[in-house]
């Protein structure tokens, strides 16, 4: 019976990926938070090179970075968040990068509103396995369509980039990981988030007590930042779906946050905010916090000027007046 072939050898570069009997065996090297973030940014300049023309400075916006099922695993464990902190580094550099380029009097603009960053793993790919795959524009969620998706390849053996056009089926192989999935939107002032935020922010009204802001990366809103004034001790946090219109309950217009998602609390006998989340999945400076029933809050110290991330994809800061 012949045996199915993988997904290397479906797209025909078998060879140039993946070790195998007619091919030398590498020595697996154990996966560092340097090795991942260096190899995003050299690809994310190679990406530069191949696709800018003119004065016009081109570049991916969303990154596949795969590896090997056991790597993966090895790299995660006891390092929950090492990946959002790898990706938020990788921003700044590249912003760093696009900086250099525009300062030089070079025309940089995006093709999408967002950085897409997702980290995979593939049962085909051997221990020591890199690869990558970039893109122009990000998903915007939408059913795959028919016809084909021209990608980059960049094989271990030779780190030569191959464009190739394949079946958008020959990428279901690939697991993805809820932990390994991160949507950033795309500054134009070459600016991360926080920065900009921290180069701008102002003094707050007297009967503010903080200030939340996030930036909404649902295509309906290009980027757009939505600012709430915190004014009561106690504050809801809720999603598109909500359909109270309370001065206590901030409501981001995306699907990406539940209906109710947080509840923020600010004691005044300590000076100091709480939490607690009712979300999917809330994520506080990295950290993932534990999920509460709405009747029964788990209050967790919400220190200031943090960063929540809701369901992985919503980025939302708290600022203290």
């Amino acid at each position: 019976m012949a045996s199915t072939p993988n997904f290397w050898q479906r797209i025909g570069i078998q060879d140039w990926f993946l070790t195998n009997e007619t091919t030398e065996k590498a020595k697996a090297k154990a996966l560092t938070p340097d090795t991942v973030y260096s190899y995003i940014v050299e690809k994310f300049r190679d990406s530069i090179k191949q696709l800018s023309f003119a004065d016009r400075v081109v570049f991916y916006h969303e990154f596949i970075i795969s590896f090997n099922p056991e790597d993966y695993k090895e790299f995660i464990a006891d390092k929950q968040g090492i990946f959002g902190l790898i990706v938020q580094e990788t921003v700044e550099k590249f912003y760093e990068i696009l900086k250099e380029y525009r300062d030089a009097g070079k025309t940089v603009k995006p093709s999408g509103s967002k950085w897409v960053f997702r980290l995979v793993s593939h049962p085909d790919y051997a221990r020591g396995d890199k690869g990558f795959i970039g893109k122009l524009l990000p998903d915007n969620n939408e059913p795959l369509k028919e016809q084909n998706l021209r990608v980059t390849f960049i094989p271990r053996q030779t780190g030569i980039a191959q464009t190739f056009d394949v079946s958008q089926d020959v990428l279901k192989g690939f697991n993805y990981y809820s932990e390994g999935y991160f949507e950033i939107p795309y500054e134009d002032n070459l600016q991360a988030a926080e920065e900009a935020a921290t180069a701008t922010s102002t003094k707050l009204p007297k009967d503010s007590i903080a200030k939340l802001e996030t930036i909404i990366p649902d295509q309906q809103f290009a980027g757009k930042k939505v600012e709430y004034l915190m004014k009561d001790d106690e504050i809801i946090v809720s999603g598109s779906e909500e359909t109270r219109e309370d001065s206590n309950i901030f409501t981001i217009p995306s699907d990406w946050v539940n209906a109710p998602h947080l509840q923020i609390r600010y004691n005044r006998s300590d000076g100091k905010f709480y939490l607690a989340s009712f979300g999917e999945m809330t994520t506080l400076n990295e950290v993932k916090i534990e999920r509460s029933d709405i009747n029964a809050p788990k209050w967790v110290e919400l220190p200031v000027n943090s960063r929540m991330l809701l369901n992985g994809i919503i980025g939302l800061n708290l600022f203290k007046a």
